[in-house]
Formats: C-alpha cells, structure tokens, sequence
C-alpha cells in the first residue's frame, strides 16, 4: 500500500471514529424558566435522566435552567427554540403564548375550573389542536407536564372579591392577556420576569403576584410581604415537553421514540407529584401564617362575571373552534 493510500485510510478511519464519538457524545440543550428546586425543573432532569438512561449516554440533555439561555427573558424562550438557539425546552403555555396564540386557551380567566378539565382538554381533541399549532410553527411537541393553577397573593390584605383589587399592582407576565384580565378587574397589572419580580415584592414596587403554589412555597413569597392568598384557580399552566424541528428531522426513528416516550413519562410524574404535594404546600404556607382565603360559589361567580369581557374579546384571537373544544371536553368531564 502506498503513503497515500494509507493516508486515505487513516483519514477515512478518523472520520468514522469521528461520527461515532459524536454519535454517542450527541448532546441536546433544554431549557426551562425554574430550576430543579421546582417541579417544572424537576420534570426537565427527570427527562435528562430517563434519556441518558435508555440511551446508554449516547444521547444527553443537559438542562439549562433559571431562562439563562435567553439572558433571564422567559418570553423569548419559544422564539429561541424555534430559531435553533435551544434544541429542546420544557416551557410554559403562558411564555410560549406570544408566539402561538392558540395556548392562550389556557389562560382565559375561569375558563379551566379544575385538574378534570384540565385532563380533558390536554388530553382531548382540544389538546391536539394545540399541539398541530405548536408544529406548525417549527418546533414539535412531544408530551405535557404541568405547572399548577395560579393563585393571588398580595401585601395589602385579604381578596375576596373583584372590589378588592382595585388599584392593586400586580406583577404579571409579559401577556396582553394577563394585562386585559386584571385591568378588568381594575387592577394596576405591572409587566416583568420573574427574575425581577422577587426584588420588586420586597420593596414594594408591586403589591401582589399570581403563580401556583409550587412557586409560592419553595421561592418562600411569603418572606417578601405576601401575608394574604387567595385561592382562585383563574388559570391552569400545563407545561409542554418540546424540540425544534431541525433537531427532530437529524434524530434517527429510535432516538425521536426514546425522546418522546421518556416526554411522556416525564410529564406523567411531574403531573401526579405536582398535584400530590398541592395540599401537603397549602398546610406549610398556613402554618408560616399567611392568611389564606377560599372563595366561595358566588365569591367565585363575582370573579367569572368581571372577567368576561376578557373571554369575549379573546376567544377569537385564540380560535373559536378550539375554544369550542375545549368547553366540549370540559362539559363532559
């Protein structure tokens, strides 16, 4: 054999050592907005873990939490994805909306009243439909998890009725509907992330918050002036388990079912831990003594009624036909 073709050989064998050490070296970035001290970032390592499991580490997530890959800004996160900045994400139907208006759906204010209907619209035609919208804008979802019903909390007193937030300035996401709902509820709704939202509680740059218990309990909101929570249940944010598209065409048949099947039962376990730990995280916060409230039929009613110009004017910018859907399935949960 001569210099050169054993050069060629060499080379040639180089590459394929090459391909296969990237093979089994393949890494993905996932990001989400909360660490591992949460759920939702509990259901991101969960996802790493079951996947370098079954994988035998030739395929890895690593998990990029507090929203670091898009510099804090949680809203971007979609974006992001979409683009191929991140490969992968578990994120938020509320961050994700501004870019795929259909998971608004989830955010009509008393439209989703329980773990029920959330089963039933996730897990419905109305979920699908959802999922079709996220495709068709080049990422691919692959299973839910679920961040909880969000609840209020505020520094200035008990809230029982829509009158009592009058004037109440209440840090939000950056959603126009979030902004529509407590604007019509005569509330001061005060956009920003949630990196900038603790400091603006202790100082009392804003007066309130809304985000589920989860949040609540381990972020410890209550040591930032947060005396009084009601609980109201006016929106449920399911998580999404998701990748961008370009990633998903470069998979091989295994890895794309490997990815999806550990989505699945990823989300599985974050749900059912989520929802086991909800009454065992109402109790701890009573007992730091925050005052929590619980509305009754009409206090609740008082709320929907405030609110429903909000569905009005949103439901059409969601789709009305997967409006309708979800109402279907939630009639008949």
């Amino acid at each position: 054999m001569t210099l050169t073709r054993q050069m060629v050989h060499i080379a040639a064998g180089a590459v394929l050592l090459s391909a296969a050490f990237s093979a089994q070296a393949r890494e993905l970035s996932v990001s989400t907005v909360l660490s591992d001290a949460f759920p939702w970032g509990q259901a991101a390592e969960k996802w790493a873990e079951l996947v370098e499991e079954r994988s035998d580490g030739e395929l890895t997530l690593r998990v990029y939490p507090n929203s670091q890959l898009v510099s804090g800004d949680q809203t971007r996160e979609f974006s992001a994805m979409r683009s191929g900045l991140i490969d992968a994400a578990v994120g938020s139907t509320i961050n994700w909306s501004p870019q795929v208006p259909e998971l608004n759906l989830f955010s009509l204010p008393f439209f989703i009243p329980d773990e029920a209907a959330v089963d039933a619209v996730t897990g419905g035609e109305a979920g699908e439909m959802v999922f079709e919208a996220i495709e068709s804008r080049g990422v691919i979802p692959l299973a839910w998890g679920e961040n909880g019903f969000r609840q209020l909390s505020n520094s200035q007193g008990p809230i029982s009725t829509p009158a009592d937030l009058e004037n109440l300035k209440i840090r939000v996401v950056g959603s126009p509907l979030f902004q529509d709902t407590f604007s019509a509820l005569d509330a001061d709704p005060t956009q920003m992330s949630w990196a900038d939202a603790k400091p603006a509680l202790t100082t009392g740059a804003v007066d309130g918050q809304e985000n589920p218990l989860s949040v609540f309990d381990v972020a410890r909101i209550d040591q930032v002036g947060q005396e009084y929570l009601t609980l109201w249940n006016y929106m449920n944010d399911p998580l999404i388990f998701a990748v961008n598209q370009q990633v998903w065409q470069s998979l091989s048949e295994d890895e794309r079912s490997l990815l999806r099947e550990t989505a699945v039962e990823a989300g599985e376990w974050e749900i059912a831990m989520t929802r086991e730990q909800e009454s065992e995280r109402l109790a701890a916060i009573k007992e730091r003594g925050v005052t929590v409230t619980e509305l009754s039929d009409d206090e609740y009613q008082a709320f929907v009624d405030a609110t429903q110009s909000v569905y009005e004017k949103w439901a059409p910018r969601i789709g009305d036909e997967l409006v309708e859907a979800a109402q279907v399935a939630i009639d008949a949960r």
